[in-house]
């Protein structure tokens, strides 16, 4: 992992707290803990399953995360494992000797993915009620899943995927118009096979909600076309979508289109959707390894949500506070929060949400001594950048106006990944193969 501060100390510390989050939440790991086999007798949470009652025993997934949980399944299983097919992001893929591993675009869909979605729709409806099906979900499913409802098309699909990435709108709010242009999302997964199905899941998304990660493919949906529709008029979308997704999305609101499975539903009863690691255990892991590194850890949240630049503005107080009067802990200091910040994007630079934090804090935090700010995204990259976020100090800022850059101007045209390419500060750590939201930190020494 590479740490864009100079100061070794500082350097080594963030590492080590970094590399803790990540540990914790190791998508192989987690799978680990919560599925255990002895002989024929699978144990899943509180449930148990008795392999010799299935015919077949097979996988489909989908997610930054589900390669290594595709890797823990086959340790598991062995040769009881029949087949299998997981769709992950291009370059997160691992070696396995069943489960077939096809990559795909993500943030936006492409026609690999949607190739790929083709692929698992056809196994799902080969299968019967004597087999069980295991599906491993991580943060990232719901771009690798597009399976698109009929009169509309992936192009059409992107278009609209775009555009509420662009517009902040919230994951929920997102996924909750995406789950009612597919065929696969909010529970349709669970309608296109008869197997009985055990769900693995790596949230990133706050509250654990299994209707969001993923666009709850297994889940029964709670959410309607009314909602849908209202989204995208909240954020000024709907004459801006294409008219296929407007048309689709009527005729659901009129009641002519089938809604998504809800909650309640007899479909429901052969599924166990099973919650296997989030970013609240990887946060616990940060504290403690600041612990034992001689900080006095405070967690903040782990339900940071907001423009990044607003949650900024509340680390670069806490950071005057404790540097002024040692309040609400004391230095040397280590303020952690996890969660998954949205950038409305005002400009035409480049970036994503965990770079746009650590430049808004650069702001804040401006002539604070022994000051450090984090912002990190455990899959290895933020937005379409292939770097995990950035990291700023009391000097960032003059810093770079030493050199000519204005960071203030650099954040309203929110290009904060060019700001760090130029100054430095950037944190590399190449596709870590989990998802569980981010790390925000505040260093006080």
């Amino acid at each position: 992992m590479q740490i864009g501060v100079k100061q070794p100390r500082v350097r080594a510390l963030l590492r080590r707290l970094l590399e803790a989050g990540l540990q914790a939440a190791d998508p192989e790991a987690a799978v680990l803990r919560h599925v255990k086999r002895t002989g024929h007798l699978l144990t899943v949470g509180r449930q148990r399953y008795d392999l010799r009652n299935y015919d077949r025993v097979i996988a489909v997934g989908a997610g930054k995360a589900s390669a290594r949980m595709a890797a823990a399944l086959e340790h598991l299983l062995g040769k009881r494992l029949t087949e299998g097919l997981v769709i992950v992001k291009y370059g997160h893929a691992i070696p396995t000797k069943i489960i077939r591993m096809l990559e795909a675009g993500h943030p936006i869909p492409d026609r690999a993915g949607q190739q790929a979605t083709m692929q698992v729709r056809s196994l799902l409806g080969r299968l019967t009620s004597k087999d069980l099906l295991f599906v491993l979900l991580s943060g990232g499913a719901s771009s690798l899943l597009p399976a698109p409802v009929p009169g509309v098309t992936l192009a059409e699909k992107r278009k609209t995927t775009a555009l509420l990435l662009r517009c902040g709108a919230s994951i929920q709010e997102a996924n909750t118009v995406r789950k009612h242009l597919s065929t696969i999302k909010g529970g349709r997964l669970v309608s296109a096979t008869k197997a009985r199905i055990v769900s693995l899941i790596l949230s990133d998304v706050l509250g654990d909600d299994l209707g969001t990660i993923g666009s709850g493919p297994t889940a029964p949906d709670p959410t309607t076309y009314a909602e849908a529709c209202a989204i995208l008029r909240r954020y000024r979308l709907w004459s801006k979508v294409p008219a296929s997704v407007r048309a689709h999305l009527a005729k659901g609101l009129r009641g002519t289109e089938e809604e998504t499975p809800k909650p309640g539903s007899a479909l429901f009863k052969r599924v166990q959707n099973e919650i296997v690691g989030n970013n609240g255990a990887a946060v616990e892991a940060v504290a403690k390894a600041a612990k034992l590194a001689g900080l006095h850890p405070l967690i903040l949240t782990t339900t940071l949500t907001g423009e990044a630049r607003e949650a900024a503005k509340t680390f670069g107080a806490l950071a005057r506070e404790i540097t002024s009067s040692d309040r609400p802990v004391a230095r040397p200091a280590c303020v952690i929060a996890g969660g998954e910040l949205t950038v409305t994007l005002r400009g035409n630079g480049r970036g994503g949400r965990a770079q746009e934090f650590a430049l808004a804090a650069a702001l804040e935090i401006a002539g604070l001594p022994d000051v450090w700010v984090a912002g990190f995204g455990t899959d290895g990259t933020d937005g379409p950048t292939e770097v995990a976020g950035a990291v700023v100090d009391g000097q960032t800022v003059l810093r770079a106006l030493t050199i000519g850059v204005d960071p203030s101007a650099t954040l309203l045209r929110n290009d904060s990944y060019r700001f760090f390419t130029k100054l430095g500060g950037h944190l590399v750590a190449g596709p870590t193969g989990t998802n569980v939201n981010d790390f925000y930190l505040l260093i006080a020494l």
